[in-house]
C-alpha cells in the first residue's frame, strides 16, 4: 500500500473520530432503554446478524458502547439508529461465546445527553442453523397477490427468493417443508390453474399432481418422515368464514379433512381407516424423530360453516411402521384440549424427541387469526405440558419450527402491531428453559414498520436452498407433471 492511500485512510479515521461527540451525560437513568427491536437481555447464537436498534423516544443523536469479552469494544454514534458493522459484530460474538455483551446506550435530547443503565446480550455457545425459509404474503383474503418463498442467511441480512408467484401469474406458492431442515429435500405447493406439488429429493425436482379419485383434495399440509422415504399430508376441504365484528377478521375452517402418507419410492399415497374417518376432522400431521409415530390434530365433525366455533382439536398419535408403510390400529390422545375447552394446532416434535410444541387456541385449527393463540410445550418423557410463558405475548403466537439441534425455535407472532406476523427466535435448553425471544434482525430499524407483508411458516434450514426457479417454470408451462398413484388403504 503506498503512502498516499495510508494518508487517506488515516485522515478518514481521524475525521470519523472527530465527528463522534463526547458523551458527558447530564442525566443517568436507572432503567434500561426501551429499544426497538427489543434486544434487551436476549440470548442469541454467536452467528446471528447485527442487532441494529433505535431507542423508542425522541432524540437528536444516539450513542452505543458495545463491550465484549477481552475488553473488545464497538462504539457507534448516529442521529437515528445504531447500525453495527457486520465484520466487527461477527468477531465480537465469536470471541464472546458463552459470555455476555454489555451495551450502554445514551441519547441526546434537547441538547443534553441521557445515559441509560446498561443491558446484556447473552451469546450462546450452542450453534444455530444456517438460515430461515419463509413466505412473504400480504394479509389479504380474496385473491392471490404478489407472494414468494424466500430464504435468509441468519449470519447476515442476505435474503433471496426460492420461488415467487410471478413465475406463474395468478398462482399461490405455499406450504414449504424440509426433511430435518435439509435444503436438498423440500416440499412446496404451487396452486392455481397450472401448478402442482414441487417435491425435491436429494436435489432432484419433480412436479406432482396429487389429487386422486379417493381423496377429497390435493395434498396440503406436509411433514417429512426422517428417513426421507415418506411425506405425511393432510387433505382438506377448506373454507373461509368472515366475521362481522371488527375485532375479528376471518376464519379458515375444514369442511372435511383426512391424512395420507405419500410413499415417495412407490409414488403412492397410503392411509388407513383411522385417518380417513368421515366423522372426524384429521389434520396437521407430523412424524416423530424415530419415524415410528405420526402425530396429528383430531376433532369431532361439525357442520360447517354454522358450527365453526365449536370445532376443537385434540393432539393424537398413531403408530407407523416405515419398513412396510403400515399404521397401528389404535389412536392415542396425548393432549385432551377439549377437556379444557381449547383446541390444538401445529404439533411439532423436537428433533431430539424430547418435546413437542403446539399452538393452543379457543377453537378451530388456523391459529394465525386468533389473538388468544399461545405456544405450549409437551414433555414427551414425563407427559407434562405447560404454557411457554417466556415466549408468549398478549397477541397471536402461531406457527413454529425447531432448529436441527433442538436448542432454538422460531415462531410467528403479531405482538408488534396485532396485524402482521413477524419471526421471533428463542433459545431452549435440554431442561426446557426458554430464553427471551428476539425479532429476526434487519439492516435498518424501519424495516418492519415499512414492510406491508407477513412472514409466514418460518422454517430452519441447515444450508442454502439451491433451486432454479426457471426449472420449475419449465415443468409447469410444459405440463411435466407426474400423477401420483391410487390411494392404498390399509
Amino acid at each position: 500500500m503506498n503512502r498516499y492511500f495510508i494518508v487517506v485512510i488515516v485522515f478518514l479515521l481521524l475525521s470519523f473520530q472527530a465527528c463522534r461527540e463526547t458523551v458527558a451525560p447530564k442525566e443517568v437513568r436507572k432503567e434500561k432503554p426501551a429499544i426497538f427491536p427489543d434486544y434487551v437481555d436476549v440470548t442469541v447464537p454467536a452467528t446471528i446478524a447485527p442487532l441494529n436498534f433505535k431507542v423508542q423516544d425522541e432524540y437528536s443523536a444516539i450513542d452505543a458502547v458495545i463491550e465484549g469479552r477481552n475488553q473488545e469494544v464497538i462504539h457507534i454514534q448516529d442521529k437515528k439508529e445504531i447500525c453495527i458493522p457486520e465484520n466487527k459484530w461477527a468477531q465480537l460474538l465469536a470471541n464472546s461465546k458463552g459470555d455476555s455483551l454489555r451495551i450502554t446506550v445514551s441519547i441526546k435530547k434537547q441538547g443534553n445527553w441521557i445515559r441509560f443503565a446498561p443491558f446484556a446480550v447473552h451469546v450462546s455457545d450452542v450453534p444455530i442453523d444456517y438460515g430461515l425459509v419463509y413466505r412473504l404474503i400480504a394479509p389479504g383474503y380474496e385473491v392471490y397477490s404478489k407472494m414468494g418463498i424466500y430464504q435468509r442467511n441468519l449470519s447476515s441480512f442476505d435474503q433471496s427468493p426460492i420461488v415467487e408467484n410471478t413465475l406463474i401469474p395468478g398462482s399461490c406458492v405455499n406450504c414449504h417443508s424440509f426433511r430435518l431442515s435439509d435444503p436438498k429435500n423440500m416440499n412446496l405447493h404451487i396452486r392455481g390453474k397450472k401448478g402442482g406439488t414441487v417435491l425435491m429429493t436429494d436435489g432432484k425436482i419433480n412436479l406432482l399432481n396429487t389429487k386422486t379419485d379417493e381423496t377429497i383434495s390435493n395434498f396440503i399440509y406436509p411433514f417429512w418422515h426422517p428417513s426421507g422415504n415418506y411425506v405425511a399430508y393432510s387433505v382438506n376441504n377448506i373454507h373461509q368464514v368472515f366475521h362481522a365484528a371488527k375485532t375479528k377478521r376471518v376464519e379458515v375452517v375444514d369442511g372435511a379433512s383426512d391424512i395420507v402418507v405419500y410413499d415417495i419410492k412407490n409414488n403412492q399415497p397410503i392411509s388407513c381407516a383411522e385417518l380417513m374417518n368421515d366423522s372426524i376432522f384429521e389434520t396437521f400431521p407430523s412424524f416423530s424423530p424415530d419415524g415410528r409415530s405420526l402425530y396429528f390434530c383430531s376433532a369431532a365433525h361439525r357442520e360447517m360453516p354454522q358450527e365453526f366455533n365449536k370445532v376443537q382439536y385434540n393432539l393424537c398419535r398413531i403408530a407407523f411402521n416405515p419398513e412396510n408403510g403400515t399404521f397401528g390400529g389404535q389412536i392415542d390422545t396425548l393432549f385432551n384440549a377439549t377437556a379444557i375447552n381449547k383446541s390444538v394446532t401445529f404439533p411439532r416434535p423436537s428433533p431430539d424427541g424430547r418435546y413437542l410444541m403446539f399452538t393452543l387456541i379457543d377453537y378451530g385449527n388456523f391459529s394465525i387469526w386468533h389473538k388468544e393463540a399461545d405456544l405450549y410445550l409437551l414433555d414427551l418423557q414425563t407427559g407434562l405440558c405447560r404454557s411457554m410463558d417466556e415466549a408468549n405475548s398478549r397477541d397471536t403466537e402461531s406457527y413454529h419450527s425447531w432448529s436441527s439441534n433442538s436448542r432454538w425455535f422460531v415462531f410467528s407472532s403479531r405482538r408488534i402491531d396485532g396485524l402482521y406476523t413477524r419471526p421471533f427466535i428463542a433459545s431452549i435448553d435440554e431442561k426446557g428453559n426458554i430464553g427471551k425471544p428476539f425479532l429476526l434482525p434487519q439492516a435498518n430499524t424501519g424495516f418492519y414498520t415499512n414492510l406491508m407483508e407477513s412472514f409466514n411458516i418460518p422454517e430452519f434450514v441447515t444450508g442454502k436452498v439451491e433451486v432454479d426457479p426457471n426449472e420449475i417454470e419449465k415443468m409447469i408451462v410444459g405440463d411435466k407433471v407426474s400423477q401420483v398413484g391410487k390411494l392404498k388403504m390399509q
